[in-house]
């Protein structure tokens, strides 16, 4: 079987070396095991623009080179017509060849493959749809539209679409999903103890972008301080906002409790996730929140914006507490938490109960169920 994938994430071409996003190559390396030859249609870059990358470990037939563009405004759109008539014309050759159509969507690549794929209803298809698949979320026009394509059964035929959660009234071809980190012979995580004397650790991974919104980590840090807490918060991850935290660091003091650690290994991650209590994702959207799910397989308490499927991962606050972006009232609940540490010590263990179900190898099994069907 022949699998081209066809996604706005870029293939990285260092000195002839290829790589992916870190956690999209772990993901592929998965897919890459049930087909015979596997290629990527999609953007190519020669500098990882500070994007945590992995060499591909496993072995691409080709890379199909697209033209990356923007369609947010008037003016990009007319500039960006050359560059999506060139794409559809590509996109449409891969196609041709593929015995199994596989989209990432949301993005502009995944828009146009949605749009071009409807021109083989009798190839098998997949799509994941990496983003907030919630019908009652604000998202842009694009992104609605790639949605209301893929679950349309009229439209489109013989497609398998995987979301994040489970929403009411879903066309057929709507799979719920989920995406893995660890592997179930992991040791089982220890439950985390809390006491209001001794140092609370918080955590925040992710990039520092303003979506991500890590400066509400640093203000729940600083609110919980106010409140006569040791706490300490730890972010991992790169991203535009990094200098703006610095000088929020410098300015408000907190070169003692708050450390700029930047991106790291995924041995790395899993013993900050070890060390820590809380894990904190105050993200304005979502898919699948990586940290948040990973956070819970070593038992910490995860803090988390309403968004996508986060209410469904926490069990509407019985593993986690859903943040309301409001930093007294949010400190207020986590203070509560610290200082009833039986309640604490049992949303540990039900986040660690929760996320040992999704495990790689559970993931291997799903995907390979879709593969051959």
């Amino acid at each position: 079987m022949k699998l081209i994938v066809f996604s706005s994430a870029p293939v990285i071409n260092l000195n002839g070396e290829l790589f992916l996003y870190a956690p999209y190559e772990c993901e592929m390396q998965i897919w890459a095991k049930y087909v015979d030859e596997i290629q990527f249609c999609a953007p190519v870059w020669n500098e990882d623009k500070k994007l945590l990358i992995n060499p591909i470990s496993f072995s691409v037939k080709k890379v199909v080179p697209l033209y990356e563009f923007n369609i947010k405004n008037r003016r990009e759109t007319f500039v960006s017509i050359t560059k999506v008539l060139k794409n559809t014309q590509i996109i449409w050759q891969a196609m041709q060849q593929a015995d199994h159509i596989h989209l990432r969507c949301p993005g502009n690549i995944g828009l146009l493959a949605c749009v071009m794929q409807l021109f083989f209803p009798s190839k098998p298809k997949t799509a994941k749809y990496a983003g907030n698949w919630d019908p009652q979320s604000k998202q842009p026009l694009t992104y609605r539209l790639q949605k209301w394509i893929l679950s349309n059964p009229f439209l489109t035929r013989n497609m398998q679409v995987l979301v994040y959660g489970n929403w009411e009234q879903q066309s057929p071809n709507i799979k719920a999903f989920f995406t893995a980190s660890y592997s179930g012979k992991e040791p089982l995580a220890i439950v985390k103890t809390i006491n209001s004397t001794t140092k609370i650790k918080l955590l925040f991974i992710g990039t520092l972008t303003a979506g991500k919104q890590p400066l509400y980590a640093v203000q729940l840090l600083q609110a919980l301080q106010k409140r006569g807490f040791d706490v300490q918060l730890d972010v991992y991850g790169e991203g535009p906002l990094r200098t703006s935290l610095e000088q929020y660091m410098e300015i408000n003091a907190l070169k003692n409790q708050l450390v700029l650690h930047g991106n790291q290994n995924q041995e790395i991650l899993k013993k900050a996730y070890q060390n820590s209590h809380f894990v904190i994702l105050a993200s304005k959207s979502e898919g699948w929140p990586k940290a948040i799910a990973e956070g819970m397989f070593w038992g910490c308490v995860p803090l988390a914006t309403a968004v996508s499927c986060v209410p469904e991962m926490l069990d509407y606050d019985r593993r986690g507490i859903l943040l309301q972006m409001d930093t007294g009232k949010d400190s207020d609940t986590i203070a509560t938490l610290i200082n009833n540490p039986d309640q604490f010590e049992k949303r540990s263990k039900e986040a660690i109960d929760w996320s040992r179900k999704y495990t790689l190898e559970y993931f291997e099994t799903e995907i390979k169920k879709l593969l051959q069907e």
